[in-house]
């Protein structure tokens, strides 16, 4: 990497377009990449899964404001590309983009790999049929923050390389592992043969949250936003969650799943 690299400046070049090309799912699909946008996001990239970053572009004014950007990238043997506001602007999914940009590749995983090594008191989280980007980003978010140990996303549900779930996921996405493109009723059945109590969180639900048993490991089963879990999804569950409120009529998805994971964390620690 040379000190002063060249400065990217055309934003109809071939590149521009294909990395722009990389907000929609039909190229991401393609050429198995997608876009990570805003500092946080590429940090994070670079700093816990460098070996997926394909290359970095940044403005001056953000190399200058960012400095660790540079070394992160070096470190990982990342080609760091100076670009103009315009360039980034063309390239990004959002309007201002934060003048720091990056390509990465997916990871592919399957549930079983991401269940193999669970230890005893371990919880997962199930995305099921799961459609909005910003929902599954915040979930993934949540789920890091919280400490579970994957998270296991049905098809059905959105790319979780969705540009709004990677900046929903702010950074997130690279610090734990995610399964993607199993069909629910066996993605259920794999989490039920690793061991699994499967507690599906459910507005209607018969138990109120704290009155479950959050020992030993188990999975969050979250639904879709507007009609939440099947009757058969919740056939499959061992118990039915509800998690009470006071005055408002609902939680929304993200939100429930939060306090959701926050009560596992916390048994964790109390127990």
């Amino acid at each position: 990497m040379s000190a002063d690299p060249p400065l990217l400046d055309n934003p109809r070049s071939d590149r521009v377009g294909s990395i722009r090309a990389l907000g929609r799912r039909a190229a991401r699909d393609r050429h198995d990449r997608f876009l990570v946008e805003g500092p946080q996001g590429v940090r994070e990239l670079l700093r816990h899964a460098g070996h997926r970053a394909e290359a970095v572009y940044l403005t001056p004014e953000a190399a200058a404001r960012h400095t660790e950007m540079e070394e992160l990238a070096r470190a990982a043997g990342v080609h760091l590309q100076r670009s103009t506001e315009q360039v980034l602007a063309e390239m990004a999914d959002t309007s201002h983009p934060q003048g720091v940009l990056a390509v990465a590749t997916r990871m592919h995983v399957t549930a079983e790999q991401v269940l193999a090594d669970l230890g005893p008191d371990d919880f997962v989280v199930v995305l099921a049929n799961v459609r909005d980007p910003g929902n599954a980003g915040t979930v993934i978010r949540g789920a890091d923050a919280f400490g579970a140990a994957a998270v296991l996303v049905s098809t059905a549900s959105v790319d979780i390389n969705n540009p709004k779930v990677v900046r929903s996921s702010v950074g997130s996405l690279f610090h734990l592992p995610i399964s993607t493109g199993t069909p629910l009723s066996e993605l259920l059945s794999i989490c039920r043969d690793a061991g699994l109590r499967l507690l599906a969180a459910d507005g209607a639900g018969d138990t109120a949250l704290p009155a479950v048993d959050l020992s030993g490991p188990h999975a969050w089963v979250l639904g879709n936003e507007a009609w939440g879990l099947e009757r058969t999804t919740l056939a499959l569950c061992d118990e039915v969650v509800s998690v009470p409120i006071v005055r408002a009529e609902s939680l929304n998805l993200a939100m429930a799943a939060t306090v959701c994971l926050h009560a596992s964390s916390a048994a964790r620690h109390n127990g």
